[in-house]
């Protein structure tokens, strides 16, 4: 029997290929006979990376500037001539100094220097997986990492970070790298927000990345500015893109991506599902396994759990999560033939993500008890 394993990551506990290997270790242990194959997937956001390099992809790291302008390691994926990049590693809030939250001041610029170095590597398809943001910056600093320089009244280049951008008063594209004219974007995401007012960037996200209410409408204001002066430089295209759906996501750097490289904005899950080559590797599957963390209506608006059983067509899908708020009607609307959840089996939701690992294998046993192999003991399904 033939099994696929598909899974995201449980977030605060495991990634998705650590997950995927207990889970995997839990069938075998219940029935070494059985054929697993395992394929981390991600939503576009964190993970991507992971899940790119379990497809194949190469590891690369660069130096770039963190969010706050200190220089930091940062990976990224190519495959021939292919980069996936997950802008949160080089800009995000996770590679803060000390965790500090810069509402104002934080930056894209490192984003920009990885995509420059993944044209270094002749890469003329990029995809750039956004979430996990530090910078309210429009992309600001990611078109400054690629060349561009931004100027104030007095013609002196702007500090970094979107709260600077109140004072922009001219954008020089000249230095912009000539290569992105021969390379093609794919912005992975679902955020569907646009870059400015009530539903954009600054209102919406500022205030997850530090942004008082005060920052918030300064933010707003100078995104604003920012997509007036990129206007003389580009035309009225660039403003309709603030309009665009995605201009807001990962601070306003979907509409930078849009906007000026040009992308293609895509559902997170569908690009990693297709750089996985996932729709290859279900074929003669018998099951899929698929999960994620929490598993809620969230869960039913895009995530991997849903993209997964959509790709599986008519062969049956479990899902594994760390909890689930859905009803069995739910689960089983979306394509779900059972639902297995970590609170099933140890309540305390902190001992569950502590013990997540031991946790999961005990589930990937009693799957097998479920399907009718090896020796596993029933669980809840």
């Amino acid at each position: 029997m033939r099994i696929v394993i598909a899974p995201d990551k449980f977030k605060g506990s495991l990634t998705a290929p650590q997950v995927a290997a207990h889970l995997r270790a839990g069938l075998l242990a219940a029935d070494p006979a059985l054929s697993v194959d395992v394929v981390p997937v991600a939503d576009g956001g964190e993970g991507t990376l992971d899940a790119a390099l379990a497809a194949g992809f190469t590891l690369h790291t660069a130096v770039v500037s963190g969010p706050t302008g200190e220089r930091i390691e940062a990976p990224l994926a190519i495959r021939g001539t292919t980069a996936v990049i997950e802008m949160a590693l080089a800009s995000g809030l996770a590679v803060l100094p000390g965790g500090v939250l810069k509402a104002r001041e934080a930056s894209s610029r490192g984003t920009g220097e990885l995509i420059r170095y993944a044209l270094d590597e002749g890469c003329t398809s990029i995809v750039l997986g956004v979430g996990g943001s530090a910078n309210t910056d429009g992309g600001a600093g990611m078109l400054t990492g690629l060349g561009a320089v931004l100027l104030d009244d007095a013609g002196n280049p702007l500090p970094p970070g979107g709260g600077a951008l109140a004072d922009l008063a001219r954008i020089d594209l000249f230095g912009l790298d000539p290569r992105l004219a021969n390379a093609a974007f794919v912005l992975a995401s679902d955020v569907d927000n646009p870059l400015l007012g009530p539903n954009g960037a600054a209102a919406v996200f500022g205030p997850q990345k530090g942004a008082t209410p005060d920052d918030v409408a300064h933010l707003d204001r100078s995104l604003a500015r920012f997509v007036d002066v990129l206007a003389k430089e580009l035309g009225s295209r660039v403003r309709a893109a603030a309009d665009a759906p995605g201009a807001g996501a990962a601070g306003g750097v979907g509409y930078a991506a849009l906007a000026v490289l040009d992308a293609e904005r895509r559902p997170g899950i569908d690009v990693v599902l297709e750089l996985t080559g996932l729709a290859g590797r279900l074929e003669d599957a018998r099951l899929v396994i698929t999960g994620e963390g929490s598993l809620d209506e969230q869960s039913l608006g895009g995530k991997t759990p849903l993209g997964v059983a959509t790709a599986a067509g008519n062969i049956p899908v479990i899902a594994v999560c760390g909890r689930t708020t859905l009803t069995q009607a739910q689960a089983a609307e979306a394509g779900f033939e059972a639902v297995y959840a970590l609170t099933d089996l140890e309540p305390d939701v902190a001992k569950c993500i502590a013990h997540a690992g031991p946790l999961l294998e005990q589930v990937g046993r009693n799957i097998a008890a479920h399907i009718g192999v090896g020796a596993g003991k029933g669980g809840k399904p």
